[in-house]
């Protein structure tokens, strides 16, 4: 029996350590290619550089310098953008999913399944109009879109949490209720930091999500003013639309490594969050 385990283990390690470098292949095919030169991408884009095709950091310069918009711009909205948009999907959703676990009512119960109902809406439902509401609004700038990543990311992030705190043991709420802490301290005092796992998990998640958006910004923000780095990708363009292959991969590969090092620093939590936001209660 042992033996049987054994052998269905192993076989197990080896078909995700496989997939796992399956999953690896093409940020290894965009790390190769972004240090070729644009002819050699595209007729042998899966070989290694050799010393005809290899132009080192060139195609990084390119990319950070091409056309009239300074990449250096471009990243600071990404990380703004980013940044002030999970901060603000995290303290508001977390806020709102303790709300309803511990109020409970008619109101709360409502609040939830709109959030989760909103889950399964689809984007292009609402993309049509989204950009003159936008407009009218005011939310077309980076400084003000973080209110609609926060529509958007609401309702995920209001299901997890909500599944989390439901474990969260009452009487520790009502013992700091006796200690004189109202609700706002409360919350900030003994529940927020009790989130920490569930926190990391929907912020990795929430952050995966904002960084690499393409259709959101470009629908809502004005492009001749403001462009994050997968808007900037698509304007790595020349004449008659030719696109320069090398210089692309270079920024794409620069996007990518941001999100791998958040996603390698807090790894461990996520699993662990996204478990007990969904089992519990």
């Amino acid at each position: 029996m042992k033996e049987k385990r054994t052998i269905g283990s192993t076989l197990l390690t080896v078909f995700f350590s496989i997939f796992s470098i399956l999953w690896l292949v093409p940020i290894f095919e965009v790390l190769i290619n972004s240090f070729k030169a644009n002819s050699y991408v595209n007729t042998d884009s899966f070989a290694l550089p050799n010393s005809e095709s290899f132009v080192g950091w060139a195609n990084y310069i390119k990319g950070m310098t091409f056309g009239n918009y300074p990449f250096l711009k471009s990243v600071f909205f990404s990380v703004f953008i980013t940044v002030v948009s999970t901060v603000l999907i995290l303290l508001c959703t977390s806020m709102a999913a303790w709300y309803i676990v511990r109020v409970d009512d008619f109101f709360s119960k409502i609040m939830y399944y709109l959030c989760v109902f909103s889950m399964i809406v689809p984007f292009q439902m609402v993309m049509f109009t989204l950009s003159g509401t936008a407009d009218k609004l005011g939310f077309n700038t980076p400084w003000t879109i973080p209110v609609i990543y926060l529509g958007f990311g609401a309702g995920l992030a209001v299901f997890m949490f909500t599944g989390f705190i439901k474990g969260i043991p009452l009487e520790i709420e009502e013992a700091a209720a006796i200690d004189g802490c109202g609700a706002i301290s409360t919350y900030f005092k003994v529940v927020f930091p009790m989130l920490k796992s569930i926190l990391i998990s929907v912020g990795v998640l929430e952050v995966m999500w904002i960084w690499n958006d393409y259709l959101l910004p470009y629908l809502v923000l004005d492009r001749t003013e403001y462009m994050t780095i997968p808007i900037h990708v698509q304007y790595l363009k020349g004449s008659y639309g030719t696109v320069d292959l090398g210089a692309t991969m270079a920024v794409i590969m620069i996007s990518i490594i941001p999100v791998i090092v958040v996603y390698l620093f807090c790894q461990k939590y996520i699993i662990k969050g996204v478990a007990a936001g969904a089992v519990k209660g």
